[in-house]
């Protein structure tokens, strides 16, 4: 009368434990690397968002503190006109937004002050770039480069106050159209803080709710334990007598 046993379980092997436990230890240190790389990214988000608004206020406060409003004619239309009495030539782009009446106080109002800037300093010289003026004043008011033929005053030939003109327009559009730019960079320091944000949040979702342990075995867990002391585990030749 035969009996009927239970099949008993495999016994693990220590070469099967080695690999289990070598494997927990790469889990666990890369959820560990998760967090820490979490902790990271969202601190570096926020100190970018924190820093970029900051900037952004800077610009704002520097802007209201020159206490800059655009004049009547700052807008296309009444610069068209003027353009054309003036004789600019065609190819002068004019500017299409409008900052008449308006109070400057952010790069965008900034950046288009300075476009009206630029062509009502053109219109003052005649359509002529820096470059262009002549260095010294003559009587007939064209200009001239040699001194001899030059306005003189204290025996010193008169400089051109149209190139002043220019000298200044460039100083002022320059620091202006610095603010637009400055402004740009704070907005893109908060997209890029948003982003760290982000990418911090979802490193520490994955690391917190185990993520890495659905995996069985991950591809650096497999290479450590084939290079590891224990190696790979080999399976059990099977030592019961073949049947006839």
């Amino acid at each position: 009368m035969s009996t009927y046993d239970e099949p008993q379980a495999p016994a693990r092997s220590a070469q099967t434990e080695g690999a289990e436990v070598q494997d927990d230890r790469v889990r666990r240190f890369l959820e560990i690397g998760g967090l820490i790389a979490a902790v990271l990214l969202i601190a570096f988000g926020a100190g970018s968002i924190v820093v970029s608004m900051q900037g952004r206020g800077v610009v704002k406060h520097e802007l209201l503190q020159q206490k800059i409003v655009g004049s009547a004619d700052m807008n296309p239309s009444a610069t068209a006109v003027e353009a054309k009495a003036a004789g600019l030539s065609k190819s002068v782009t004019l500017p299409t937004c409008s900052v008449a009446g308006k109070t400057i106080d952010n790069g965008a109002t900034a950046r288009c002050f300075a476009s009206y800037m630029r062509i009502h300093a053109l219109e003052s010289t005649g359509g002529l770039v820096y470059s262009q003026i002549p260095d010294y004043a003559t009587t007939n008011g064209e200009g001239t480069n040699e001194a001899s033929k030059a306005l003189m005053a204290h025996e010193q030939p008169v400089e051109n106050p149209a190139r002043t003109t220019w000298v200044t327009e460039t100083a002022l559009s320059t620091a202006l159209n610095a603010s637009y730019m400055a402004e740009q960079l704070g907005l893109f320091g908060i997209v890029v803080g948003v982003a760290l944000l982000l990418a911090g949040a979802g490193f520490g979702i994955l690391a917190l709710f185990g993520a890495l342990r659905a995996v069985p075995q991950t591809p650096l867990a497999r290479f450590l334990n084939k290079h590891s002391k224990y190696g790979s585990p080999k399976p059990e030749r099977s030592t019961a007598p073949e049947q006839s």
